[in-house]
């Protein structure tokens, strides 16, 4: 199967994380926990202030990962990529309102025989902190008809 993809392929999103963000998350993902949503609360923590969501921050690689799919499209790929998810997720470093996150996203594998990606993905703050890594594997399903 033809990926329409290299090794070393890299696609890069930015985002500022608003207080929005995080109560849009919460409503989606229906974790309202004090962390994230009580300014008050969060303040008596050992962070000082609200945290975005873990969902979120690996949310931003979303963007990463389609990026790269329309790549392979244009390309011409053979079949439709979808994501069969993210291993090896780990948050490093937390992120709060009013951060720049730096999602990116570098192919580091293909499997044309099993019509498979995987990709090295980090999500780093303006300060240059890792705050999520990840390992990303992408699926080519094949076309209708």
């Amino acid at each position: 199967m033809t990926l329409g993809l290299e090794i070393g392929a890299e696609a890069r999103f930015t985002k500022t994380v608003t207080e929005r963000d995080l109560l849009l998350t919460a409503e989606v993902t229906g974790d309202h926990d004090p962390l994230h949503v009580d300014a008050a609360y969060a303040a008596t923590t050992a962070f000082g202030q609200r945290i975005a969501h873990g969902a979120l921050v690996l949310g931003v690689l979303s963007a990463t990962a389609s990026e790269i799919a329309h790549r392979a499209i244009a390309a011409g790929c053979a079949g439709v990529p979808v994501s069969l998810g993210y291993d090896r997720v780990r948050f490093l470093a937390p992120v709060f309102i009013g951060d720049v996150l730096a999602a990116e996203y570098r192919v580091e594998a293909l499997d044309a025989a099993r019509g498979r990606s995987e990709a090295a993905c980090t999500v780093v703050n303006q300060k240059g902190e890792t705050c999520l890594v990840a390992r990303h594997i992408m699926k080519w399903v094949p076309a209708a008809g």
